[in-house]
């Protein structure tokens, strides 16, 4: 077995941690410069891109064909629309999510000026005064508006107050550690990708863990809204497993237990050859897990594609009830998915091919078995000709 012990102590201290930095896509500064410093602790040298996405290498025996591990510190979020003449502000999602879990969300808006606390409420928000039209007003974020803990009456109010459109809005995540494993959060999507990834950089520092090629530990900070890993990648990355939350609800085959291991999401299936070897990884070190499809999902490893990058991907999940709403998960598939991370990067590269950063033959090149069809074509079908002949 080559996975190691994960320090769950710690990884739930994280977690806490980054729960209480705000951190809604577009304004993650706070949140990237204390990864960062987690990240030096850790005896790593982290830099940043221009909008600050972080990448933290750990050498290993080679460069080339190196692999990542990737997850984001951006999280939901909403922005001021329009300031509106009751004195209360429209909103805009950032990411995508339900109004209907934004209602009655405390929250903190952020301005030039400083912040306000706030509430999310729908826009027929009193029964003393709607009676039952409070529940047949529809449900969209038109319908909803954020009222600011000061005193505004009026739109003059609010510009007096410096709220401008364009201001960030956080969601408060207001999270519970429960003593059975259980935690209830907003943004466990995916501050608990971030604390897992911690977690397991510090016990492969802890055992001075030896891998064949370098780890680049990535953190994106703009996955909500579809552009992540789009430009965090180098050329010496073969192979990418993205971090993430898996959901679990009917029809799904997800859980909070173990890991889940994505085949598929929107984007189509993910690297065969890669996401073979996480379920493999699972079964040698008898890590929990299960495999799912998401229809409507993405994540890191979708932007990175869509950029340009060669890369093979992969997606491992913990699962997580009620994503991108009132959310829970256990700690359970946190410590299992950062022990599938420590196997993943002290296993040795099986796919020579991905040593080489440019185009190349056959050699090396992967193969997947046709089962009984395979037997039906010729033993020298790769050196067959079957173009037209002169």
């Amino acid at each position: 077995m080559s996975r190691l012990t994960i320090d769950s102590d710690y990884l739930l201290k994280i977690l806490e941690k980054l729960l209480k930095i705000p951190s809604p896509t577009g304004f993650t500064d706070t949140v990237v410069r204390f990864v960062t410093r987690e990240l030096e602790h850790l005896g790593l040298e982290p830099e940043l891109t221009r909008r600050g996405a972080i990448r933290a290498v750990r050498q290993g025996s080679r460069r080339n064909g190196a692999r990542a591990i990737v997850s984001h510190v951006d999280t939901l979020g909403a922005q001021v629309k329009y300031l509106k003449s009751n004195g209360r502000c429209a909103l805009v999602p950032v990411g995508t999510w339900s109004s209907r879990f934004a209602e009655g969300a405390r929250t903190t808006v952020f301005t030039d000026k400083g912040s306000y606390r706030g509430t999310i409420l729908p826009l027929k928000s009193s029964g003393h005064t709607f009676n039952d039209e409070i529940d047949t007003q529809p449900t969209s974020w038109d319908n909803v508006e954020l009222r600011i803990d000061a005193l505004s009456r009026d739109a003059e109010d609010l510009e007096r107050l410096g709220i401008e459109v364009g201001d960030m809005v956080s969601i408060d995540p207001q999270p519970e550690f429960n003593d059975n494993g259980f935690i209830v959060s907003r943004h466990l999507d995916n501050k608990a990708g971030v604390a897992l990834m911690l977690a397991a950089i510090a016990a492969l520092q802890k055992n001075k863990a030896v891998t064949p090629v370098d780890i680049h530990f990535l953190f994106t900070v703009g996955e909500e809204v579809g552009v992540g890993a789009s430009s965090i990648l180098v050329d010496e990355v073969a192979s990418m497993l993205a971090i993430d939350n898996g959901t679990t609800a009917p029809g799904q085959n997800s859980d909070e237990f173990g890991v889940t291991i994505a085949m598929a999401d929107q984007t189509g299936p993910f690297d065969y050859h890669l996401t073979k070897k996480m379920v493999e990884l699972c079964q040698e070190n008898e890590i929990r897990y299960q495999k799912d499809i998401f229809r409507y999902y993405q994540s890191d490893s979708a932007s990175a594609l869509t950029a340009g990058a060669d890369v093979r991907t992969a997606l491992a999940t913990f699962g997580v009830d009620s994503s991108h709403g009132y959310e829970r998960i256990h700690l359970h598939a946190l410590r299992s998915l950062a022990e599938l991370i420590t196997a993943y990067v002290r296993s040795p590269v099986e796919i020579k091919s991905d040593f080489e950063q440019t185009l190349h033959g056959t050699k090396g090149f992967t193969k997947q078995s046709l089962g009984r069809a395979e037997q039906e074509l010729s033993p020298d079908v790769e050196d067959e000709q079957l173009g037209p002949q002169s």
